[in-house]
């Protein structure tokens, strides 16, 4: 099989490696070895995919149904893998290996449980969608591993705080609202509630239909910090919908107090986080040329 990298993964990991990438130039080869290492029979390549890995649909040497994710050291496949295998499954989808199969170059290969990848939470009504993520969303928020080597939301925050400010520097129309989420931040990390493991890119698109459960969640980018931070993603599900909305700002308002009743977070603090979140995601969108979802999520931001 051509194990052809679908053209979204392409697309979104050339915004992170702009001068080329030499891990989509031996996708192909990776993903023959981790095969026949394995001795799977390939189905097909998931389309049109995530924007940070391969996804083959795989049969195991024994005829069980799973998946094969391939991905790139700076999309932190390890520490995915290390998420998953503390959660066991618990609300997310089951690690079927816990170690690469024999000595895969450029590891990130993840052999999971085959899931429903044409059914997410995000295929349901609004308000059905939000309930069910959100309890998806609290099965994850467990004490971390001792000893853990998870980043924490202070330290990814951080990084993205200086590209922001970057960005704020040589773009005076985004200068504003990032002082804003700079500021909200600073306030947050100050007094910051117990520490989670968390997903760290929840979103209703990560909650796919299962047989083991209903729903569970898949690609998480793990993070160790306050659940707000994990919840305020999903605040703005829907983005684009909310801003062709006319009563959008009312609506945004009602789910952020819903979602933090409903697993008893601070309204507060998941007001700061999604701000922060949703200003760092339109700069970061606005720096890499993709100005049309720049323009929602910084209109988004306007209305924390």
């Amino acid at each position: 099989m051509a194990f052809e990298p679908p053209r979204r993964l392409v697309r979104a990991l050339g915004e992170t490696a702009p001068d080329g990438d030499e891990w989509l130039e031996k996708l192909p080869g990776l993903a023959r070895q981790a095969v026949e290492l394995r001795e799977m029979t390939v189905e097909r390549v998931q389309m049109p995919g995530g924007r940070s890995s391969l996804v083959v649909l795989v049969r195991t040497a024994d005829g069980t149904p799973a998946v094969l994710k391939l991905a790139p050291a700076r999309a932190r496949p390890e520490s995915e893998r290390a998420a998953l295998a503390h959660w066991g499954g618990r609300g997310a989808v089951q690690l079927l290996e816990d170690a690469p199969a024999g000595p895969v170059p450029g590891e990130g290969v993840l052999l999971l449980e085959r899931l429903h990848p044409e059914v997410s939470v995000r295929s349901l009504p609004e308000a059905r969608a939000l309930l069910e993520a959100a309890g998806t969303l609290r099965r994850l928020w467990v004490e971390p591993p001792a000893g853990h080597s998870f980043e924490t939301v202070e330290e990814r925050t951080g990084r993205q705080a200086e590209a922001m400010r970057a960005s704020a520097e040589a773009d005076a129309e985004v200068a504003p609202l990032v002082e804003a989420a700079l500021t909200a931040r600073t306030e947050l990390l100050a007094a910051p509630p117990a520490r989670r493991l968390l997903h760290g890119t929840f979103r209703q698109s990560k909650v796919l239909a299962g047989d083991r459960m209903p729903w569970l969640a898949v690609g998480p980018d793990p993070v160790v910090g306050e659940a707000a931070f994990d919840l305020a993603r999903l605040v703005r599900d829907r983005v684009e919908d909310l801003i062709a909305s006319p009563s959008g700002a009312a609506t945004t308002r009602r789910r952020i107090k819903r979602l933090a009743e409903s697993l008893e977070v601070d309204r507060d603090r998941l007001r700061g986080w999604t701000l922060f979140r949703a200003v760092e995601s339109g700069a970061r969108a606005r720096r890499v040329g993709r100005p049309k979802d720049a323009e929602l999520l910084l209109e988004f931001a306007t209305w924390l």
